[in-house]
């Protein structure tokens, strides 16, 4: 039984575990004890709007270059972690919740790029800033300023040979 276990990967467990939880997303909302608002209506929405692009993505069929299938996964997983940070950035209220949603769509954007970069695959195309309004979906920015300041694709490009 032991083998059973060891054979299974642990990003096949988690990904069963996601698909358990995301397949029917409005559910997820809807067991909370209060059940949602008309106010929270959009924000779901949104949300599971999201949460189904990103499983969808997520659904990579197996090329045989581990990098590459992992990147394919984890470009989708991180596009909708910044569609839900997007999401709350609209509809929350909770200042600190808000600052986490910002922090989470920065650092979510540079590892698209950086996992990009690695593999030598064509960056996405420079985006608008968020509009508060607007839905959520907008791909990741060219050029992501680092943790200390400056562009990573610069710092990247810099230890790239030409």
């Amino acid at each position: 039984m032991a083998s059973v276990f060891r054979s299974i990967t642990r990003s096949t467990m988690a990904a069963a575990a996601a698909l358990a939880l995301m397949s029917t997303p409005g559910a997820v909302f809807a067991a909370g004890p209060d059940g949602a608002s008309a106010d929270e209506g959009p924000f779901l929405s949104e949300n599971e709007k999201a949460m189904t692009k990103m499983m969808d993505g997520m659904s990579v069929k197996p090329t045989g270059n581990v990098d590459q299938d992992f990147v394919a996964m984890m470009v989708p997983h991180h596009q909708g972690a910044i569609d839900m940070a997007q999401a709350e950035l609209r509809f929350g209220h909770n200042e600190q919740l808000r600052r986490i949603a910002q922090e989470i769509i920065i650092g979510q954007q540079q590892e698209i790029v950086a996992m990009r970069l690695a593999l030598g695959q064509p960056l996405p195309q420079p985006a608008p800033a968020p509009d508060p309004q607007a839905p959520a979906s907008n791909p990741a920015p060219t050029q992501p300023m680092s943790r200390n300041g400056g562009h990573l694709n610069s710092a990247m490009n810099a230890h790239q040979e030409p």
